[in-house]
């Protein structure tokens, strides 16, 4: 089957599209993570006048786990635009840690509800 050529520019289009996506995406994690700890902050100063609050590490947590997702597809859409061995060695390294940690911020959550006694 022969090759047909990409119309000149596609791919320089399609690799704009993809930096800029994976920009966005992070951006959208760092926002997660500033909503949590602002959300957490606010847990905090509620705790600390006294007043009933949700908890503080499970709400974190939670900003957290979701932030890591974003992170995550912000690494694999940067490795979609440039494929070569050494990025996808890197991706796979970090998403090894990332869902490490995803992996324990996740069994937190479940299990400490269940340890904590009842209000």
């Amino acid at each position: 089957m022969p090759v047909v050529p990409l119309p000149e520019g596609l791919e320089a289009a399609v690799i704009a599209v993809a930096s800029w996506l994976k920009l966005g995406i992070e951006a959208v994690s760092i926002a997660i993570i500033l909503v949590a700890m602002l959300m957490a902050v606010g847990r905090l100063l509620r705790q600390a006048l006294g007043r009933a609050a949700p908890d503080v590490r499970m709400g974190l947590a939670r900003g957290l786990s979701l932030a890591l997702e974003f992170q995550l597809a912000a690494d694999i859409v940067g490795t979609a635009i440039s494929p070569g061995w050494d990025q996808i060695g890197k991706l796979a390294a970090v998403a090894a840690i990332r869902t490490f940690l995803n992996v324990f911020l996740q069994r937190e959550m479940v299990e400490v509800p269940r340890a904590s006694p009842p209000r």
